[in-house]
């Protein structure tokens, strides 16, 4: 005869399948559409970008909504699809919201707003997972478009806090010549003169020369005449000619911004809050490190997931008030709880301050209080945001 099971353990067993049973069977379909931009060459091929980068973070993503939902009558599902670069995405993403309103977009900026204005997307809610572009929540934000990136000001006013935390008011900064490098240099500016800094002196990159032979000639001429300074920003968003610069300056000082110490959405050096078992999870399952694109897609479809949880609903005018609820929030391994700002939809969150070894800090830093969230000290807050389409 086999053992009978403590009243406690059979009361809990019992209510969780009255819980269970209390729930409709649910079905979410979710799509996955990624546009493929070329990159141009960069001076080292030592850090490849992974061809499933944002995707892989996406399955992993599935798999826990999947291991949840199992409990609660609940499915989940997910299509991909790959525009390559020439092919039409508005084509791939119309077929795609046929069979769910529900989208996970790597695209850049252009594109996520083309999608964003279909006809078949207006009662649609997609994420942008890989464009920061500070535009895409401000003017340009779109009511069916949130975002679980952070806009590149999240992450230059993370670097901000640390300046003024560590009082590195003399900075100078090298930028790059690249769209992404020019993009970035523009949003460290906004958060310099936001806190209240400013650049001492400023050059830019436009070298082609091959600085793996030359690097420890070149550079500590190219910075000599910053004279002395606190630290040292790089705009190199495609980390191209930066990790070139890194003690090959002239003067002995700290290298922050695309290289040495850098504001990141992920990085496998989080460890604390359960990161590490969501790391090891994830290179377990993909063979390789998460990276911020593969966070930005987990935490979309967590989103997801999370409402479908709470509501049990999957129509997306349920999950969408929800979401952008003061109710909603989302476990993200960072030590806070995980929301979406109700004016522009973006997501707060924390942003890392770190070099490839370690966790230094994170944002926002001991000292940089809100009068209602301290993580909106980060990127754009509602007195600064032109976005009238959440209104």
């Amino acid at each position: 005869m086999g053992r009978l099971l403590p009243k406690r353990i059979c009361g809990a067993i019992a209510a969780a399948c009255l819980a269970s049973a209390s729930l409709a069977d649910v079905t979410l379909r979710v799509g996955y559409l990624r546009v493929e931009q070329p990159l141009p060459p960069t001076l080292s091929n030592l850090d490849p970008v992974p061809g499933d980068i944002g995707l892989a973070g996406a399955l992993t993503g599935l798999r826990d909504n999947v291991t949840t939902g199992k409990f609660l009558g609940q499915t989940y599902e997910m299509e991909q699809d790959v525009v390559a670069t020439g092919d039409d995405p508005l084509a791939a993403a119309r077929a795609l919201l046929e069979r769910s309103p529900f989208l996970i977009l790597d695209a850049p900026a252009a594109t996520l707003l083309a999608i964003a204005d279909l006809e078949q997307a207006k009662a649609a809610i997609l994420f942008n997972t890989s464009a920061g572009d500070l535009a895409l929540r401000d003017a340009d934000c779109r009511a069916n478009l949130l975002h679980s990136l952070p806009s590149d000001a999240m992450r230059t006013d993370a670097l901000a806090q640390v300046f003024v935390q560590k009082r590195w008011t003399d900075l100078v900064m090298i930028a790059g010549t690249r769209a992404q490098d020019r993009v970035y240099a523009d949003s460290m500016r906004r958060s310099l003169r936001k806190f209240g800094l400013k650049l001492g002196s400023e050059k830019e990159w436009a070298f082609d020369a091959d600085m793996r032979r030359t690097a420890s000639q070149e550079i500590p001429v190219f910075t000599q005449s910053f004279g002395d300074y606190d630290a040292m920003i790089l705009a190199d968003e495609l980390h191209d000619f930066g990790r070139y610069v890194l003690y090959n300056t002239w003067a002995a000082r700290p290298v922050v911004g695309s290289e040495g110490l850098s504001a990141l959405t992920w990085s496998p050096v989080i460890e604390q809050w359960g990161a590490a078992q969501l790391n090891s999870r994830f290179e377990q399952q993909h063979g390789r490190p998460m990276a911020s694109q593969d966070y930005a897609a987990w935490t979309a479809i967590r989103t997801l997931g999370e409402a479908v949880t709470r509501t049990n609903a999957t129509d997306p005018e349920t999950l969408r008030a929800y979401i952008l609820s003061d109710k909603f929030e989302l476990a993200g391994f960072k030590g806070r709880p995980l929301t979406y700002r109700g004016w522009n939809g973006q997501l707060r969150q924390p942003i890392a301050i770190a070099h490839p070894r370690a966790l230094v800090a994170q944002a926002p830093l001991e000292g940089f209080l809100h009068q209602t969230n301290e993580l909106d000290s980060l990127g754009l807050d509602r007195p600064e945001s032109h976005c009238g389409a959440f209104e």
